[in-house]
């Protein structure tokens, strides 16, 4: 007699996938032929910083992400489209009934000499969360990028959650930046010692990848005491900063987009 392997339970928690696709329309502008948004993950169009320039605003339709969840942001930008994505508000990661970890994915694809700037609002990890943060970009030789990742340690007076997020983009087809951070309860230890966060509540990056730099590639650099730029091969330059609040992480992000956004 043979037993039949236990059927395991059906996942908890919601399932939701925001889709944008942008094509150059042909007449020196961005078309959107796919915007679909699902659950919590709501789009709404704007326009762009340029008249060439699509935009569009992620507007979180509920509380999300909880323990459980899996939410995915996928945009292809086609050749020459130009493309901003931004959300409306600060995403907070909160804790499930079940206690199990929340996903929160997002994947850029950019053809040749497009243009995508992802400026998301800050991620606040809140206390007892666990969530799991992907983001893959893959870029085509020619494209360009402008992508920005904030996150807070817990609401004010309170610990974080545990939070664990990477990043990686490819260029061309070949490795440009593969990295991954781990904070809160549960991370490696040494998360918040001299060699991480150092005791700092917000943490951040901006990552521009430019094809000019390929002529004219900008140096490393340190930007203050808590913030350095450093060039990478493919072309791009990564700025890593640390702050005591979320308020003075942007500011320093802004000054280095001043900087090496062109």
């Amino acid at each position: 007699m043979t037993t039949a392997p236990p059927v395991p339970p059906p996942p908890t928690g919601v399932r939701a996938t925001a889709r944008i696709h942008a094509v150059a329309d042909g007449r020196g502008g961005t078309a959107l032929p796919l915007l679909a948004g699902e659950g919590p993950l709501a789009l709404r169009r704007t326009r762009g910083r340029e008249p060439e320039e699509a935009g569009v605003v992620l507007v979180g339709a509920m509380s999300a992400p909880l323990g459980g969840d899996h939410l995915t942001v996928r945009a292809t930008a086609g050749p020459g489209a130009r493309l901003a994505l931004a959300s409306a508000a600060a995403t907070l990661a909160l804790p499930g009934r079940a206690g199990e970890p929340a996903r929160y994915d997002v994947e850029l694809d950019l053809e040749e000499e497009a243009a995508v700037r992802w400026l998301p609002e800050p991620l606040v990890s809140v206390r007892g969360s666990d969530l799991r943060v992907r983001t893959r970009v893959r870029l085509a030789p020619t494209a360009r990028l402008l992508l920005r990742e904030e996150q807070v340690l817990g609401r004010h007076g309170e610990p974080p959650g545990l939070l664990r997020s990477r990043l990686t983009v490819t260029h061309g087809g070949r490795p440009l930046l593969d990295q991954e951070l781990a904070c809160g309860p549960g991370a490696p230890g040494g998360w918040d010692g001299p060699a991480g966060l150092a005791g700092h509540r917000a943490v951040g990056q901006l990552l521009v990848v430019e094809p000019a730099f390929v002529q004219d590639p900008p140096p490393s650099a340190v930007l203050g005491e808590y913030a350095v730029a450093t060039a990478l091969p493919g072309p791009a330059v990564l700025v890593t900063a640390l702050a005591g609040d979320a308020l003075r992480l942007r500011e320093v992000l802004d000054a280095a987009c001043r900087t090496y956004a062109r």
